[in-house]
């Protein structure tokens, strides 16, 4: 199982669309219905998804997975008894499963049949997303859920969160501690060191500063730098 994509509602896709292709470093893929896709260098067809919409929300965070995966997946979700329902993905790349609402409110999809594109060159884009993380009420809780029922395993605690994963990277996704759920940030996966600089001296040539970093993380041992993005999500190198 892999994450492929964060799909998001805001007011102003486009302007958003901007920001991440033009500052940021994502590349266009494709946009329908005033739905606007951006991929990276790597093999999905795109990372992020832009979708219009008055309130800001996280439509779906999606994962790739293969029939069985997504039949034992179904199994367990039904035996607990989490809202989840059919969902035959109309977004690039296609693939069926199933949309499950976590017990916070996170929407996350599991697609088996999603296709793959060629990868592009472009050492400064984002190679793939690497983890989304969430705001939760009660972080432990949303962990041991997720390992309970979509499978996923604990791989790591700190003070501030639960690390999660659906694979061998160090975290797919994970659950910081907080008083309300909501996203905390998305992460993209560089093609190096130099990349990750490379993006932090474009933002700042834009007149912005990383929110955090440069650094390198314990948990994961990675080199990050935060930005706010104009739009309102924290995004992470």
């Amino acid at each position: 199982m892999k994450l492929r994509s964060i799909e998001l509602a805001l007011p102003d896709p486009g302007s958003a669309a901007a920001f991440l292709v033009d500052i940021w470093g994502m590349a266009p893929s494709a946009s329908c219905d005033g739905s606007i896709y951006l991929r990276g260098s790597g093999v999905y067809p795109y990372l992020v998804a832009l979708h219009e919409a008055e309130v800001e929300h996280v439509r779906s965070t999606t994962f790739v997975c293969g029939e069985e995966e997504l039949a034992g997946l179904a199994g367990r979700v039904a035996a607990v008894g989490w809202p989840a329902r059919a969902v035959q993905s109309r977004d690039p790349g296609g693939g069926s499963g199933l949309g499950i609402e976590l017990p916070e409110g996170e929407i996350f999809r599991f697609l088996k049949g999603a296709s793959e594109v060629e990868p592009i060159e472009g050492r400064d884009l984002p190679v793939k997303l690497t983890h989304v993380v969430f705001n939760s009420q009660d972080a432990e809780a949303t962990g041991q859920a997720a390992e309970k029922v979509l499978g996923f395993r604990v791989s790591d605690r700190t003070k501030g969160m639960v690390f999660v994963r659906c694979n061998e990277s160090h975290h797919s996704t994970a659950f910081a501690r907080a008083s309300l759920p909501s996203l905390n940030h998305i992460a993209f996966e560089m093609y190096d060191m130099d990349a990750v600089m490379r993006g932090i001296g474009r933002l700042r040539d834009h007149g912005m500063v990383p929110s955090w970093g440069p650094g390198r993380h314990g948990p994961g041992d990675n080199v990050f730098a935060y930005f706010i993005a104009p739009f309102g999500p924290v995004v992470e190198f």
